[in-house]
């Protein structure tokens, strides 16, 4: 190259989308860069998954369900319409999102029902929020930011930002940082990362960072 050739601007290639050959992804399912859809997952028509999020294996997502960026729904969790995952949420194996309040098979009169037969209603899940193994939320609820459902729980109403939830039905026995580790309470109303030692103020609203 001589002195006088302007040099070429780096150029970096987008991250790769990886979808694995027995996977099934909706032609029609827009992937962000740098996702993994991992084998014998299913994601459906309109599912919109953000960048950096990975599907794991035998994992369900339904019909439009809005993902963000940088999610994780681990194998064999059933994330059913109309499900909406902030960034940064964490989804555990064989979690279930449902999606109907009163289910049944078929209509009063032995009818089979059909999708105009009932209303779907979802489960919205906030930004940083983890819910573990096998927890059930029964929609409609709506789970708070950073919040931390225990495995085996069951979600039916909702649950507040940084909220440490288990049991069934399940209740709030804490509060959780964004490090995901149950605070340490201290004097006024204040807690207290022990990961991070980051500090928190529990008001009437909830809990915030100071």
């Amino acid at each position: 190259m001589s002195p006088s050739t302007p040099a070429s601007p780096e150029r970096h290639s987008a991250p790769a989308i990886r979808i694995e050959s027995s996977a099934d992804v909706a032609a029609d399912a827009l992937i962000g860069e740098g996702s993994s859809v991992w084998h014998l997952a299913q994601v459906r028509e309109r599912v919109r998954l953000g960048q950096r999020c990975v599907v794991g294996r035998g994992a369900y997502i339904g019909t439009g369900v809005q993902v963000g960026d940088n999610c994780k729904i681990q194998n064999y969790a059933l994330v059913y319409e109309p499900a909406v995952l902030e960034d940064g949420v964490f989804i555990g194996p064989a979690v279930v999102l449902t999606n109907d309040t009163y289910p049944r098979a078929i209509n009063p009169d032995g009818s089979l029902k059909s999708a105009s037969d009932w209303d779907s209603v979802g489960v919205h899940v906030g930004r940083g929020a983890s819910i573990g193994a096998r927890a059930t939320c029964v929609a409609p609820v709506r789970i708070g930011k950073w919040a931390m459902v225990a495995a085996g729980a069951v979600v039916v109403k909702d649950v507040p930002d940084h909220a440490l939830v288990v049991g069934v039905p399940a209740r709030r026995i804490g509060w959780v940082g964004k490090a995901g580790v149950p605070l340490t309470p201290a004097d006024g109303g204040i807690w207290i990362c022990p990961s991070t030692h980051t500090r928190y103020v529990e008001t009437d609203a909830g809990l915030e960072e100071e």
